[in-house]
């Protein structure tokens, strides 16, 4: 899911369900491999407003089933399936 603009960067679709191959023959799924993915798969432009590197930018808040990422490990937090992902900006273009 993508709220506060970043919907602008998925072809102003907010919610996305998505199917993920597990990488690498791994059968761990992480923040770090959604991302990548996403980059790849669903973000249609200016990939850069959304990704810094392997993580997101600053200024965008992800939350896996309501919780802050960074309770939970952020790149190396382990999904599960049907984890609900939301990415949140909290910038705002003036």
């Amino acid at each position: 899911s993508c709220s506060g603009g970043l919907e602008l960067l998925c072809d102003s679709v907010k919610i996305h369900k998505v199917n993920i191959n597990f990488p690498n023959e791994s059968d761990i799924l992480t923040m770090k491999d959604l991302l990548s993915w996403v980059r790849t798969n669903v973000i249609k432009e200016r990939p850069e407003m959304f990704m810094k590197g392997d993580t997101v930018r600053p200024g965008v808040l992800v939350l896996v089933n309501d919780c802050d990422w960074e309770l939970s490990g952020q790149l190396d937090t382990t999904l599960e399936d049907k984890d609900v992902i939301v990415f949140i900006s909290t910038l705002h273009g003036g």
